[in-house]
């Protein structure tokens, strides 16, 4: 007897902290229509574990914004903001494998310390934070908590490499993709002032609402090496990705949630129809 294919669900997940732009409406579409021609679900998510960041009326502007372009989800919108509990459990759990270590350095800490190193570190967007912290002992732990110093947590990407062994994800466009476990360095797992991260908090997510497939922009395929390893040491299940193209300005540029000329809004106010929104988003593409 055939096994039955589980029914595939997408998500749109962005953060209420400015307006969305054609960049965002490209991304929507994109998950939205992987789902519908499968028979599936899509859900909407508002990424709002940066709570400095967030303004309210944004949650309804979004909401708005899509549903003018004729995009419906099919569940109630999650909010981040009521899940801080599974993050810090997913976090313990981080910590019990020991997979991630506490850093109290500075952004001048780090930048002092990459100077002095002959050969730093380098990923993709530069200089890899130098594992400062990783050499710290139990003693000097406890007089920086005893001195009020509250830690960031970081990847330990040697131990989880160990613990994980290979991996691999994927993708609708790149096919079979090997995870390097070392691409982003020991990247922070949980901020001082939040205690969480845009990367535990999305697999814990994906994992909770049983999302199948993860669409997103290619600017964040080095991210999703990041997000196999946890699925690992979380022992969740494995998403399908699809890394899509980028919609730009007349520059080439990604667009960017600071220049209001992109917005939706404004371009609704220009007169612009929902037909031509969408027009518009796909002939902008990278």
């Amino acid at each position: 007897m055939a096994k039955k294919q589980a029914e595939v669900i997408t998500r749109f997940a962005p953060s209420p902290t400015g307006q969305l732009h054609l960049g965002h409406l490209y991304a929507a579409l994109f998950a939205r229509d992987l789902a519908r021609k499968k028979g599936g679900r899509f859900l909407l998510r508002f990424e709002d574990i940066d709570t400095t960041r967030v303004r309210p009326h944004y949650y309804s502007e979004i909401e708005s914004d899509l549903h003018h372009a004729g995009i419906r989800w099919d569940a109630p919108p999650l909010r981040q903001t009521t899940r801080f509990p599974a993050y810090q459990e997913a976090l313990n759990k981080l910590k019990k494998l020991d997979a991630v270590y506490p850093c109290f350095c500075t952004r001048r800490d780090i930048q002092r310390e990459i100077k002095n190193l002959v050969r730093a570190p380098h990923g993709p967007d530069g200089p890899l934070y130098p594992s400062t912290c990783k050499a710290l002992t139990p003693q000097q732990i406890e007089a920086h908590l005893a001195n009020g110093h509250e830690p960031a947590w970081r990847l330990d990407s040697e131990r989880a490499a160990k613990l994980t062994g290979p991996l691999t994800f994927q993708d609708s466009f790149l096919g079979s993709v090997e995870v390097n476990h070392a691409l982003l360095g020991d990247i922070i797992l949980a901020r001082k002032d939040i205690g969480t991260s845009y990367h535990i908090a999305v697999v814990v997510d994906d994992a909770f609402q049983n999302v199948t497939d993860v669409t997103r922009g290619k600017d964040l395929l080095e991210s999703t090496h990041i997000h196999r390893i946890l699925q690992a040491l979380f022992e969740l299940p494995e998403p399908k990705y699809h890394h899509h193209e980028l919609v730009c300005d007349s520059k080439g540029e990604r667009l960017a949630k600071r220049n209001a000329a992109h917005s939706l809004q404004s371009l609704v106010a220009s007169g612009l129809t929902p037909e031509e929104l969408i027009q518009l988003a796909q002939d902008s593409l990278a």
